[in-house]
Order: C-alpha cells, then sequence, then structure tokens
C-alpha cells in the first residue's frame, strides 16, 4: 500500500536528488523540481509496491564496483578503436541465450550490457537478448559468459527461478 508517508518520503529524495544534480538552487529550479519529484511520486503511488526487494542489496553493492571496472576498461577500449587510424571495428549483433529467468536479473544484464561502451542490448525477452557488439573484445564478457555468471552470484537461486 502506497501510504502518505511512503509519498512524502520518495518526493523528498526525488526532490533531494533534483538539487544535488542541478547544483542550481534559483527559485524556478527548486519549483521545477519540487513539481517534479511530486508528479513522479504521485505516478508512483498508482502502481502496487513489490512484496520484496527484486535485488538482493549487498550483492548487487559488491557488484557494482566489478560493473564500474568492466566500464572503465572498456571505454579505454571504444577510445582505441575510435581513435585508431584504421578504425579496426568489425560491428556484429549477437543472439545471446541467457540462462536467467529472474525478469529483475535479466534486466540487470541487458542494462549492464547497454552501460558498457561498445555493447547496446536491442532486444530482449524472456530467454534471449539481441546484442550489438562493435568487434570482438566488446562482446568478450558477453560471449564468455563472464557478466551472466556475475548476475548470477548477485541472484543467488532467484536468478533461475
Amino acid at each position: 500500500m502506497y501510504t502518505v508517508g511512503t509519498f512524502t518520503r520518495n518526493a523528498f529524495l526525488l526532490f533531494l536528488l533534483w538539487v544535488l544534480l542541478s547544483g542550481r538552487m534559483e527559485p524556478l529550479f527548486l519549483v521545477l523540481g519540487l513539481v517534479t519529484a511530486v508528479g513522479i511520486s504521485a505516478l508512483h503511488g498508482r502502481h502496487p509496491e513489490p512484496p520484496h526487494p527484486t535485488i538482493p542489496f549487498f550483492r548487487f553493492m559488491f557488484f557494482l564496483p566489478w560493473l564500474f571496472y568492466r566500464i572503465l576498461l572498456s571505454n579505454f577500449h571504444t577510445v582505441f578503436l575510435i581513435l585508431h587510424p584504421r578504425l579496426p571495428i568489425n560491428p556484429k549483433m549477437i543472439l545471446y541465450q541467457t540462462h536467467l529467468r529472474n525478469p529483475a536479473a535479466i534486466t540487470l544484464l541487458a542494462n549492464s550490457i547497454t552501460l558498457t561502451p561498445g555493447t547496446v542490448t536491442a532486444e530482449v525477452n524472456s530467454s534471449n537478448l539481441v546484442v550489438h557488439a562493435l568487434d570482438e573484445d566488446s562482446a568478450n564478457d558477453l560471449v564468455t559468459d563472464r557478466l551472466e555468471k556475475k548476475i548470477f552470484w548477485v541472484f543467488g537461486k532467484k536468478g533461475t527461478q
């Protein structure tokens, strides 16, 4: 149930995020941020809250540094490809069959792929992802199952359900 306390908390947190990210303290920006935060909180109240957290918080916190490290490495690789005089890209579409069954786990996999430079998740369904990659190295974490294994670890047995 979406209570007044939950609505107020969500609106406050969204407004605080607005202020932190915008860095502007002029009245117009503060009013726009407040209206936006209240509007988003009101729209969110129409949807029921999930019965439990969909992503295990502590394991996810251990996954994030690894993901940021892989994003950093991919950034350097993508810069190398772009700045190389011959532009040695070999773009391809990869049909990747996942063994994950939890919708949150599949979403995390798809978003992690898209966040990593050089790869974009183009399509997702319950068991397959279509991924665009700039070259072989860009898709390495995906085709070696390294990324999926990390997400299996985050979700534990919940990832296969």
